[in-house]
């Protein structure tokens, strides 16, 4: 049996959401790029509560986080944010690099993989 591939949010060159089975994968979010890391950190989140929603699951059931800052100085600012934005005993595997975002306005890009409920 061949699983259903469900796409939300789909433009010529990417989707928002893609699930596939009972995996959810989310595009890289970005916040506005006139605000502080922390706020461009909180905007990645929100936006991620969204799409998840959105995609029948929650931050709880996030499986993998791959996280591009522009400045790895900016380390311990979106940390701040994580960490208090994760659910007690549902941290995900997580990966954090330094990149050249899209645009030099954004600092921050979260890209997430979950578990649909």
């Amino acid at each position: 049996m061949t699983e259903t591939v469900k796409r939300h949010h789909t433009g010529k060159r990417m989707s928002q959401i893609v699930v596939h089975g009972d995996t959810v994968y989310l595009a890289g979010q970005v916040g506005r790029p006139e605000g502080s890391v922390a706020q461009q950190t909180r905007d990645c989140l929100d936006a991620i509560e969204r799409l998840l929603d959105e995609a029948g699951s929650d931050k709880t059931r996030i499986l993998q986080a791959i996280i591009w800052l522009a400045d790895m100085a900016d380390f311990e600012e979106m940390n701040a944010v994580w960490d208090a934005w994760v659910p007690e005993g549902h941290a995900p595997v997580r990966a954090c690099g330094e990149a050249r975002l899209a645009a030099p306005e954004y600092k921050v890009e979260i890209i997430i993989t979950a578990a649909s409920r």
